[in-house]
């Protein structure tokens, strides 16, 4: 039995707490990663993992061998990297997660520099609205714009990106144009509840002339996705908070403005995130370090000058 692939199996069904979860990932079955459970019973003389048609127990053994296997492979990889037994340039899979907009407008469009500098390098994309379980999803890397809730992650900051108030020039047309924060309680405010509660996600913030403000504003729409709101914008439902840079073309061809020059709402800082494991993988960081430099230079996402 080849142990350390053993030890890999092992933590990936507590991570992810499903048997076929772990065989989709590696391309196997379900009975083949449950034979390579029972193989390592059968090594230790224990029983790891109560299994019923519905859920995965860890006994006291179980949980104790998950402690000293992170640690036996947390060390090959240690190991393996201070020996040099890696390929100088960064080899393997990444796995990065963000939202729509955030990997159409500012990760897939650098994916060609990065795989042109790093040859043997794969990116997989998992883009989603909703904040994934880094460790159950097997993500290496996720890009997040907004705070980090998640105390067990590592984040780096990326930069930040501006947000003005997006309107279509249809919605004016018939309802007029707000002068001033106050007046937005006058108009429909479509307001996006992904991963906020519904009274926080209405209290919205800006910075102007007069200091900082924050207004109640209210709507008849609501959408736990970016990219439904900006979808109820280019439709006339009313008006709403994003980055410009989501609205490049209708702008350009005069479908949507960006009103309350005078009044913007806080910039939102961007970050990578990863689990907080004790070792990086060399391709991961390669990858961290990339965006790193790539938002650094771009003006729509750095703040490199306020910093």
């Amino acid at each position: 039995m080849d142990l350390l692939a053993a030890f890999r199996c092992f933590v990936r069904v507590a991570e992810t707490g499903s048997f076929s979860a772990v065989a989709r990932e590696v391309g196997s079955t379900q009975p083949a990663i449950s034979r390579q459970i029972a193989a390592l019973e059968a090594h230790f003389d224990v029983r790891l993992i109560q299994r019923t048609t519905r859920s995965l127990t860890f006994t006291q053994d179980g949980q104790d061998l998950l402690a000293h296997a992170r640690r036996v492979l947390d060390t090959v990889d240690e190991t393996e990297e201070i020996l040099g037994k890696r390929r100088a340039s960064p080899s393997g899979t990444v796995r990065i997660a963000s939202s729509t907009a955030m990997s159409r407008k500012h990760i897939i469009p650098r994916l060609p520099r990065l795989m042109q500098r790093y040859p043997d390098l794969e990116v997989e994309i998992s883009m989603s609205e909703q904040v994934q379980d880094l460790v159950a999803e097997n993500i290496d890397v996720a890009v997040r714009a907004g705070q980090i809730a998640d105390s067990s992650l590592v984040a780096r900051h990326l930069g930040s990106t501006a947000r003005g108030m997006i309107v279509s020039t249809a919605y004016l047309e018939k309802h007029g144009e707000p002068q001033t924060p106050a007046d937005l309680a006058q108009h429909s405010c479509l307001v996006y509840t992904g991963g906020l509660g519904r009274a926080s996600a209405s209290q919205w913030e800006f910075d102007g002339p007069g200091g900082s403000t924050i207004v109640e504003v209210h709507g008849r729409f609501r959408c736990d996705s970016v990219e439904g709101i900006c979808d109820g914008i280019r439709a006339g439902l009313g008006i709403s908070r994003l980055p410009t840079w989501m609205f490049d073309e209708d702008i350009a061809q005069g479908r949507v403005v960006a009103i309350l020059q005078d009044w913007q709402p806080p910039r939102v800082p961007i970050h990578a995130v990863y689990p907080s494991r004790r070792h990086l993988a060399p391709r991961v960081r390669a990858v961290i370090d990339f965006f790193v430099n790539e938002f650094r230079l771009d003006p729509m996402v750095s703040d490199y000058t306020a910093l």
